[in-house]
């Protein structure tokens, strides 16, 4: 991808928090959008490649539904940092391309064509921790989701983190810190 060339991402999962996104992943992002995704339903039953006891944030493809994120537009070599930090190249998650609209000001209804990344991976017996859905509402605060998707995020059971997600968390902040630009 073209160093000067920037892509819109969509985010609704702990990439919503800047302390994930801008902090663990080094992305600066030009601008972030509170955004809709219309035929996509927020789940949180994705589990890890290595099994930690706990799952993550993930899309499934429901025409009755709508998920709700942030709209990144970040440089397109920032979108391969981001596959390459949530595990694309291993099968954790594949890229695809949406259609996003923007959830402020938008009468003319603009749509954004952006990646996002999805798993067909699903473990209903898994929920996500306590610490991973407080990044995700406090994501969702800092850009403005509507209060209803706040409140259908602080529903999410969830559950105190495993030894095994607190040791595996600290090996990747240590990763993560080196493959920073």
């Amino acid at each position: 991808m073209d160093e000067g060339q920037h892509v819109w991402y969509f985010a609704y999962g702990s990439n919503l928090s800047a302390d994930v996104f801008r902090g663990r992943r080094g992305i600066a992002w030009r601008r972030a959008l509170p955004a809709r995704l219309s035929g996509w339903r927020l789940v949180f039953d994705k589990p890890p490649i290595i099994p930690i006891g706990e799952s993550f944030a993930n899309l499934i493809e429901d025409a009755a539904a709508d998920a709700l994120g942030v709209l990144y537009e970040i440089g397109a070599p920032d979108l391969e940092h981001v596959e390459l930090t949530e595990g694309v190249p291993m099968g954790n998650y594949r890229r695809i391309e949406v259609e996003a609209a923007p959830l402020d000001a938008n009468p003319a209804g603009w749509v954004v064509t952006a990646h996002t990344l999805v798993s067909e991976r699903r473990d209903p017996e898994l929920c996500p921790s306590h610490r991973y859905m407080e990044l995700v509402i406090a994501g969702a605060i800092a850009h403005n989701l509507p209060h209803e998707h706040i409140t259908a995020l602080r529903a999410v059971p969830s559950r105190p983190s495993t030894p095994e997600a607190i040791e595996f968390r600290q090996r990747i902040d240590g990763l993560m810190r080196n493959l920073r630009r």
